[in-house]
């Protein structure tokens, strides 16, 4: 089990690295002047100049990515050429924010979408499948900005239940998790159904029946555990996709992430501030990838033995 950990850490240091340089490389490909940015439209050609030497930009492109990478494991990212500020301070200020989003989002994806697969499952060809066929359809059909807006008018306007967007308070965060959660709802609810027909064909479970445990037990005991190692995987990739920032979710509703501010960068070019955000999502998909491998092997023993 150590082994499997250190070898998994040393891969995902491996993919880090390799987003970085990707990130590197296509940011430096974009068109424009980040010390221009950082300078304003009107700074002397002279300002300009000295910035790019503080900054090392006028050096080759192999001379940048070495003091880049070598400042980036120090956890120095640069400094934002919009607002000045360090990008490092400036991501772990809209973390707390993003983390409430992706963790409500998530919930309502799992709190709905399971139930509803496993009642759609129990009952295969019945109305209530049919229905969580329909739902399903409807929840990945419908755009979230459109689903977004509607909820604003509706529950902010017309009915002044919740606020108008912003943040700061629980009932800020209900419509935002809701329009988040209603598309994952949908595609949990058919992976686990397809999940758990698929299990119940296995011999272990015929056995089980066969022993004459009731139909509820066998579902608990011996379909769900391994029904659900789908949902497991997609759960912990959403979750880290979720971290990285929902841009279409932040932009209707005012939501203070991350997802936000790196769409924001990449508006006004702000270079440091984009390959922060990037790197900041590519650790999050990797160590969540890894926490899921791990539990992996605490929900299935021959996982283990593998």
């Amino acid at each position: 089990m150590t082994a499997y950990i250190i070898r998994r850490l040393l891969g995902a240091l491996g993919v880090i690295f390799g987003v970085a340089t990707i990130s590197f490389l296509l940011v430096f490909l974009m068109p424009g002047d980040a010390a221009r940015m950082y300078a304003g439209p009107r700074a002397p050609e002279e300002t300009v100049q000295r910035i790019r030497e503080l900054w090392g930009l006028d050096q080759p492109l192999p001379v940048q990515y070495v003091r880049y990478m070598g400042r980036a494991i120090q956890g120095d990212l640069g400094n934002s050429t919009r607002d000045k500020r360090p990008v490092l301070q400036a991501v772990v200020e809209r973390l707390p924010a993003t983390i409430q989003l992706a963790v409500a989002g998530l919930f309502i994806e799992l709190l709905v979408g399971i139930p509803l697969g496993i009642l759609a499952a129990t009952r295969p060809g019945s109305w209530i499948d049919q229905l969580a066929t329909i739902i399903s359809l409807i929840g990945i059909s419908v755009p979230q900005f459109a689903l977004g807006l509607v909820a604003l008018y509706v529950f902010g306007f017309l009915i002044p239940i919740f606020p108008l967007g912003g943040y700061g308070t629980p009932l800020h965060l209900v419509l935002p998790a809701i329009v988040l959660g209603i598309g994952g709802t949908a595609f949990y609810s058919r992976v686990l159904r397809n999940s758990i027909l698929e299990v119940s064909g296995e011999d272990y479970v015929r056995t089980a029946r066969a022993k004459g445990l009731s139909p509820r037990r066998v579902l608990t005991r011996h379909i769900l555990r391994n029904a659900m190692m789908p949902v497991v995987t997609l759960a912990g990739l959403d979750l880290a996709l979720l971290l990285g920032g929902v841009v279409v979710i932040e932009a209707v509703f005012g939501w203070p992430g991350i997802g936000l501010q790196a769409w924001t960068a990449i508006r006004n070019q702000d270079t440091p501030m984009i390959m922060g955000t990037v790197l900041f999502a590519s650790v999050a998909v990797v160590f969540l990838n890894l926490f899921v491998d791990v539990l992996y092997i605490a929900i299935d023993p021959r996982v283990r033995l593998t």
